[in-house]
């Protein structure tokens, strides 16, 4: 079979790469349904440290009886398992409609990740055009790799992982509606869109990035286009369009009908969706301290410093965003509904290796059609829509507190050496520090991929269990010594215990809640009580992004009165960012950033005591 297929896609890489991704595909498992009574029961657990017992037992009798024998819990797992056999993925398109399509809130801040990457060693728009260009190079070398089937398999403690989602990272977009989004993918098999979008002082550019023999264009070739960019494009545009994409969903849905009523924007907005992806050249900022700097260089990837600055660079809806600015700093900037951490982190290893190899590809003496700018005709409901999207842009971004850091003073090889696992490690420091700050645990998610599944995308791991819990208000009590062997002699173990979590019962509670919906039934009155509105108000965020460079996450909370917390752990440090908001009096994003940095001291001491 192999060899045979090999024959009769030799002449179409493109063919090729579709065999072998499902040939790949039928390798990795499909996603089961998990046993119902595990589930509830899990949840139940995931329960316990959050309420107090009367509440518990209130909440324990609802979810017997919707998980009884032939009860409604029981028919509704029994369709879960019709659906699983019957489609691709019993859960992920149902997860990503619901949880990102259906969100109204804006993408900014609210649900766009964005990584913040090492300084490079510039200071001006001529090294930030050097620079793009080498990036540029390494995303299309990147994207050779994809559609060509050269990209190697994942694998994860020797399970092959699902790589259908590489593909669709390039040449698709988020388009915005008045009820719900939807995603268009424009990468096709055999001729996908052969050019990028090039930001720069709030104007857009179509830049072909492809030779008219399907070559991909040399450094030097894409460092003269992005030369004749910059060109075009030395005044600020007075109408950021890009703004708009920042605003709620529901009223950027309303201003893009408006939008594409004139056909010069509608040929503009398309060759934006369609373009492999977008490169945002921003315009120096304001020097700042060394101390401030990792937390403005995070928002400005994040948002692009607000009306002021660079946020008029920005698509929103695009599912990549590279950004470069003319004093070294550069990130990446995702769009959720189709990207995810891991598959973005292995993009991104890729591209950092491809900029250490020097350029030594002679740039063909063919002349090259002159970027193309897009124009946008702006009558005066498109102004005001504008203004409107600049006004709430900017108060979203002084609503938002951002704090990174890096933690110098020992990273994953110092809990490695204990025995412990860095990310349960660092997950318990932060619970303390939060428990420190409010007096309280709260229900907190970190992410983890399904990706050994085919199409799985992730669940929450939840926490904190009553072990983390009970540890923790131990910590602190004076009454509690250090020096008592009953409690604290075993505290290898009893932090072990406490690292432990409720794993991978979220999406199967939402399918179960998604089914009866989709079944005209009444929500089920396990999903109506005051405990699962509480179990899924997330003011604890986390999420580990380990690279293999210095690299920063940041994204905002996902409640008004809540943090997003991530940190990168590397051998003798680990990188933090921590977000709040504002407008909430309880949190404070420097305040909890003091308290982790003094909770990941107090563990390393309980560990290895100075005395």
């Amino acid at each position: 079979w192999k060899l045979k297929n090999q024959k009769r896609h030799k002449s179409n890489p493109y063919l090729a790469s579709a065999a072998l991704r499902q040939a790949h595909s039928s390798s990795v498992r499909p996603q089961p349904v998990p046993p119902l009574l595990q589930t509830l029961q899990r949840y139940l657990t995931a329960l316990e440290p959050l309420l107090p017992p009367e509440e518990l037992e209130h909440t324990r009798g609802i979810v017997q009886k919707f998980g009884c024998p032939g009860g409604l819990g029981e028919n509704l797992q029994r369709e879960l398992i019709k659906r699983a056999e019957h489609s691709h993925n019993w859960i992920s398109d149902w997860w990503v409609q619901w949880a990102y399509l259906e969100c109204r809130q804006p993408l900014a801040v609210h649900s766009n990740p964005a990584i913040s990457l090492p300084k490079r060693d510039f200071t001006d728009w001529r090294g930030q055009l050097v620079f793009a260009s080498k990036l540029i190079a390494g995303l299309l070398d990147f994207k050779a790799q994809v559609d060509s089937g050269r990209l190697g398999v994942e694998y994860m403690r020797g399970q092959p992982l699902c790589m259908e989602l590489f593909p669709q990272l390039f040449s698709s977009c988020r388009i915005p509606g008045p009820k719900h989004d939807h995603v268009i993918h424009y990468g096709r098999p055999r001729r996908g869109p052969a050019h990028i979008t090039v930001v720069r002082n709030y104007q857009f550019f179509q830049l072909d990035v492809y030779n008219s023999d399907g070559t991909p264009l040399t450094e030097s070739q894409i460092h003269a286009q992005l030369l004749r960019i910059r060109s075009q494009s030395w005044k600020t545009d007075k109408q950021p369009m890009g703004i708009l994409t920042s605003e709620h969903r529901h009223t950027w849905g309303q201003a893009y009908t408006r939008l594409l009523r004139d056909k010069i924007n509608k040929e503009s907005v398309r060759l934006i969706e369609k373009s492999i992806f977008t490169l945002c050249l921003d315009s120096p900022v304001m020097r700042i301290s060394d101390e401030k700097y990792s937390s403005r260089m995070a928002a400005q990837i994040l948002h692009g410093g607000g009306t002021f600055s660079n946020s008029g660079n920005r698509w929103f809806d695009k599912t990549l965003q590279f950004v470069v600015g003319e004093d070294g700093s550069w990130g990446l900037l995702y769009e959720h509904a189709t990207a995810e951490g891991p598959p973005i982190a292995t993009l991104l290893d890729h591209v950092l290796d491809y900029c250490k190899k020097p350029d030594r590809m002679r740039a063909p003496l063919i002349p090259l059609p002159m970027p193309k700018k897009l124009y946008f005709y702006i009558n005066s409901e498109i102004k005001w829509d504008l203004e409107m999207a600049k006004q709430n842009l900017d108060i979203l971004i002084n609503d938002l507190d951002i704090k990174c850091f890096n933690f110098q003073r020992f990273g994953k090889d110092l809990v490695k050496q204990l025995k412990l696992s860095p990310n349960s490690f660092i997950q318990v420091a932060i619970q303390l520090a939060y428990y420190r700050v409010h007096s309280e645990v709260c229900a907190a998610c970190d992410i983890a991929s399904l990706r050994m599944f085919r199409g799985g995308r992730t669940d929450y791991i939840r926490s904190p269990t009553n072990q983390m819990l009970s540890f923790i208000r131990a910590f602190d009590d004076d009454a509690v010594s250090v020096s008592n062997g009953s409690v604290w002699g075993r505290r290898h173990s009893y932090v072990t215990c406490s690292c432990a979590h409720i794993v991978g019962i979220d999406r199967h509670l939402l399918g179960l809640k998604l089914q009866a919906i989709e079944e005209g039934l009444s929500v089920p009155r396990i999903f109506m009580d005051t405990a699962y509105g509480l179990a899924t108000h997330w003011k604890l965020r986390t999420g580990q992004v380990p690279a293999n460079t210095d690299s920063v996450m940041c994204f905002g909370p996902l409640v008004p009165d809540g943090y997003a917390v991530c940190y990168n752990p590397q051998q003798d440090h680990v990188h933090f960012s921590i977000t709040a908001f504002n407008c909430c009096e309880e949190t404070n994003a420097e305040k909890l950033a003091l308290t982790l940095e003094r909770s990941l001291h107090d563990l390393q001491e309980l560990f290895q005591p100075t005395v």
